[in-house]
């Protein structure tokens, strides 16, 4: 199973980062967006987002998740939701 801040590689692309998000759907299809590093010339590439089983875990934990009260959806929360 693949855990946010693991390193990974789509065994079918080749691409290769680390796992950013996991996305869970209505009928349980499981995908994670994957963060590739920073490219030679300083740009930021595009995450890109793969279904979990096609993953392979490179390392575990290359990413310490810190506090997980920061940021996301509840920072931003009203009360309409």
């Amino acid at each position: 199973m693949v855990k946010l801040g693991d390193k990974v590689k789509d065994t079918v692309s080749g691409f290769e980062g680390v796992a950013v998000s996991r996305h869970i759907y209505l009928h349980g299809c499981e995908r994670i967006s994957v963060q590739p590093p920073v490219d030679k010339k300083g740009a930021c590439p595009e995450a890109q987002t793969f279904d979990e089983p096609q993953l392979k875990v490179l390392t575990k934990k290359v990413v310490k998740i810190g506090n997980r009260n920061v940021g996301g959806c509840d920072k931003y929360m009203d009360e309409g939701r």
